[in-house]
């Protein structure tokens, strides 16, 4: 792989915010892959992008290719599970940034002390569904005409998750 063609993966910074949001636009205009439609709210934007930047129980990943945004992770870890969402601009995708942006949050997951990493998928992304699976994610649930769009229509999600203790003991109750 020549180096110019190298995912490099890293937290955000406060300075990422407008090429971040550029990026955040860009996919949420496609208005299929993820649950934020455009136009994006930038003052609501700017809020999850700092809350991503100064939680504690928070992560804010950047993708960079060739020098610029790729895409990006946000996670949230609650009661011992990590929640996460991604995406990766069109001009990237099928080049590895998923699959750097998983490597790189499935530790941090696993630094945290997360028991369970968790997302949600529409069940159209099917290239996405294959990159979790491909990550040990299994679909566990579907969230039947859960999601109201824009246009009116309601929207199926995938539930899928990953459990990441294996040791301690299950539920007694089945």
């Amino acid at each position: 792989m020549d180096a110019e063609d190298r995912v490099v993966i890293r937290r955000a910074t406060a300075q990422d915010f407008e090429e971040w949001l550029a990026l955040f636009e860009a996919v949420a205009k496609e208005g299929r892959w993820i649950g934020r439609e455009a136009p994006l709210d930038r003052v609501e934007r700017r809020e999850a992008f700092e809350r991503g930047l100064e939680a504690a129980d928070a992560l804010l990943l950047v993708a960079e290719l060739r020098g610029r945004l790729a895409g990006t992770l946000g996670a949230g870890l609650r009661l011992g599970i990590a929640e996460f969402g991604m995406l990766v601009g069109e001009p990237w995708r099928g080049r590895g940034v998923g699959s750097k942006l998983l490597e790189s949050f499935l530790d941090w997951a696993q630094e945290k002390g997360a028991h369970k990493a968790s997302l949600q998928v529409w069940p159209h992304n099917e290239t996405a569904i294959a990159l979790y699976e491909k990550f040990g994610f299994v679909k566990e649930g579907r969230l039947r005409r859960h999601y109201r769009r824009r246009n009116g229509e309601l929207w199926d999600s995938i539930q899928m998750g990953r459990v990441l203790d294996q040791t301690s003991p299950g539920s007694p109750y089945g």
